[in-house]
């Protein structure tokens, strides 16, 4: 029996930093590798990214960097097809077909349209569009095109995006309606919310507030990044709450549980400097990231073989793809 699909996808819109890792690669490679009961698909959201990158060289670069990451953390791409978006030019023609049978309204109640128009509301613009471009209006339109192209069954979101599922099941409910019964209403699960690691400063790790520590960076830049958190006044013998500690938060995020039980501990009885945290989190990070930054340096110095990697992945997504968008075809009546 054919196994069912889950599908996923992740955007290349810059260096993966621990934020990323945390929140958005490490979720994505246990859903890829835990998983066998279903064929994994996930793809590098090249496309959607062209929303904010600018740059073709950016945009290469960013790619090849988020595939050197996910491989070198662990992704098999033996078990599951690992792909560009932009090599399956079905979901282009898929895209186009169903926005015949999408209501702009349903684009018009789209979270990100609608926290954009809410931010120039509030800036005071005239004109409630301006900086929005049709790519972030009708995202939710590829996004549904992404998911339906490959008979997706599950869909792993985050509570934020529920939405784009439930638009895909709306956009081919019409289809079906208006065509006949082609395209599969998919199912989403929310992923447990992954935790939200903090930056150098405190504040979300992000890199539009510039405070990012990136996932494979050289030793000795990366010791210095460690050294730049921000901590508050305490003495070393003074207990310290570790829910309240960036360095801790980052810990946890690479150590066994018996790693974090002791440091837990040794932050609550006190004893314990900063600048000894930090150490401590420098050093378990060179230890656990050495052997995937070994091969991520190995990956990102031979495109040819990420080429060679997403290629193939294409090829397995394409044969799924092809067989959606002929029978879509034929019901619409262009072939």
């Amino acid at each position: 029996m054919a196994k069912k699909i889950l599908l996923s996808g992740i955007k290349p819109t810059g260096s993966p930093h621990l934020g990323n890792y945390i929140g958005m690669i490490q979720p994505a490679l246990d859903l890829a590798n835990n998983h066998e009961e279903y064929l994994t698909l996930l793809f590098i959201a090249d496309y959607h990214a062209l929303n904010t990158i600018r740059d073709g060289a950016k945009m290469r670069s960013y790619t090849y960097d988020m595939a050197a990451t996910m491989l070198a953390l662990g992704l098999n791409p033996e078990n599951m097809a690992f792909f560009r978006q932009s090599d399956i030019p079905e979901v282009f023609e898929l895209t186009t077909i169903l926005s015949a049978v999408t209501p702009k309204g349903l684009m018009n109640r789209a979270h990100a349209y609608k926290a954009a128009i809410a931010k120039n509301t509030e800036k005071g613009e005239q004109d409630i569009d301006a900086g929005i471009n049709m790519g972030l209006y009708t995202y939710p339109l590829l996004m549904a095109s992404d998911i339906l192209l490959y008979n997706s069954d599950v869909v792993p979101v985050g509570k934020d995006q529920i939405q784009h599922v439930e638009f895909a099941r709306d956009i081919a409910g019409s289809f079906n309606y208006l065509f006949g019964n082609v395209l599969k209403l998919p199912e989403y699960f929310v992923k447990e919310t992954a935790a939200s690691i903090p930056g150098l400063d405190g504040q979300k790790m992000s890199k539009s507030y510039g405070n990012t520590i990136p996932i494979f960076e050289e030793s000795n830049k990366l010791r210095k990044l460690i050294m730049r958190i921000v901590t508050d006044s305490k003495l070393p013998e003074e207990p310290k709450n570790p829910e309240e500690s960036t360095i801790f938060h980052i810990y946890r995020e690479f150590a066994t549980a018996e790693q974090t039980a002791e440091l837990k501990s040794m932050y609550e009885n006190g004893g314990l400097g900063y600048g000894a945290a930090k150490e401590m989190l420098f050093e378990l990070m060179i230890k656990r990231l050495e052997e995937p930054k070994r091969k991520y340096d190995e990956y990102i110095k031979n495109t040819a073989e990420l080429d060679k990697v997403l290629n193939a992945g294409a090829d397995r997504a394409r044969s799924i793809a092809s067989k959606t968008i002929q029978k879509v075809r034929k019901k619409i009546g262009v072939n």
